[in-house]
């Protein structure tokens, strides 16, 4: 999967940008606020769910445009690498309506992840292992979506049946019982979908990751647990988990919340040379085991899909040491595929092997060099 062509208006801040890319790494330098990040953030968008940032849409227009942005590119994808044509964007009449395209019919969000598969890390994701449950749950999301595109169709259905059932149990012992038993009815198909897809992939990761030498990177060893802490052993099928919300429906109303389901899952980490939980690791450890995982996870979806992901890698060089920055670099070449990486300094990115597309970005233009 390559981006070849990559056009923005009125997207953050940048005006009116186009960048040309080829296959192999992208590096993208200038100083901090000039813009990097928002290239990145932009290309998240041509994937299905709210990009890198998980911004609002109106605030991806940028300061004195209309109301609206653009995001567009060129994308070679598929086994015959024939070029198709992707666009998201908001209009000013319509600023809370996402609109897609592809080869310039209108389409899903979800239909996105039929093209691409695009994985990233952030600077904000370094405390991912001590952060919320709820934000590990979306990093496992986004790990399956790249190998399963159907996987955001089933969460979407998921999480409104989950509304709509909120909203009835308020109304417990009056809740038409019927239509309760409906909306748990969908919970538990597209709860059990969800969970399959979720399971599936970390069994495809565990195995990549077992694969893997400790070094240069940490190789984390991953479980999902449930809401109370207990690995889960098996996925859940559709029939458990009916029986499961039919069962805590009183527990639920109280709580004002469901307790219990796919949706209160959690994804841990443990440092696999030394055992140590990746919340209790040092940040340069947790950061380590981060970039193994995401590493891991092209291999993947390599396997899976027959293309590679896009990797986009935003200040991931700058963090690392000379040793384990030509690593990184070496791997990212020798893998093929098309990676994206920012940073503020161009020495950053001297040593990267072949083929490079460099840009300087300064105050939203952006323009080639070396």
């Amino acid at each position: 999967m390559t981006i070849a062509r990559l056009s923005l208006t009125d997207f953050r801040n940048h005006a009116a940008a186009e960048l040309v890319a080829g296959p192999g790494l992208v590096a993208l330098h200038g100083d901090n606020g000039a813009g990097k990040t928002n290239i990145l953030e932009a290309i998240s968008l041509l994937a299905p769910g709210r990009g890198l940032r998980r911004a609002a849409l109106t605030e991806m227009v940028r300061d004195g445009a209309g109301g609206g942005f653009a995001v567009f590119a060129e994308v070679m994808a598929g086994e015959e690498l024939a070029p198709v044509a992707l666009g998201t964007g908001i209009e000013p009449a319509h600023p809370g309506r996402r609109i897609v395209r592809i080869n310039g019919a209108a389409a899903a969000a979800t239909a996105l992840g039929e093209w691409l598969s695009i994985l990233w890390l952030t600077p904000a994701m370094d405390r991912l292992f001590v952060e919320s449950a709820g934000n590990r749950r979306r990093f496992l999301d986004r790990l399956v979506l790249a190998l399963d595109p159907r996987h955001a169709q089933h969460g979407n259905r998921y999480e409104a049946a989950l509304r709509a059932r909120g909203k009835l149990l308020a109304d417990l012992p009056n809740a038409d019982a019927q239509w309760l038993a409906s909306l748990e009815a969908q919970l538990a198909e597209h709860g059990a979908a969800m969970d399959a897809a979720r399971q599936a992939t970390l069994a495809a990761l565990s195995s990549e990751l077992a694969g893997q030498p400790d070094a240069p990177f940490a190789r984390p060893v991953l479980t999902l647990i449930d809401s109370d802490g207990a690995p889960r052993a098996a996925a859940w099928t559709a029939e458990a988990l009916k029986t499961l919300f039919a069962q805590r429906r009183r527990i639920d109303a109280a709580a004002g919340r469901a307790t219990a389901g796919p949706h209160r899952d959690d994804l841990v980490a443990v440092h696999a040379a030394t055992g140590r939980a990746a919340a209790r690791c040092s940040t340069g450890e947790q950061k380590a085991m981060l970039l193994s995982l995401v590493l891991a996870h092209s291999d993947c979806v390599a396997r899976r899909r027959g293309s590679r992901p896009i990797l986009l890698l935003d200040e991931v060089a700058a963090h690392l040491d000379p040793m384990r920055r030509a690593a990184l670099y070496d791997r990212l070449a020798g893998q093929g595929g098309q990676a994206w990486l920012t940073g503020t300094e161009a020495a950053l990115f001297d040593a990267m092997p072949g083929p490079v597309t460099r840009f300087r970005v300064a105050g939203g233009r952006i323009a080639r060099s070396g």
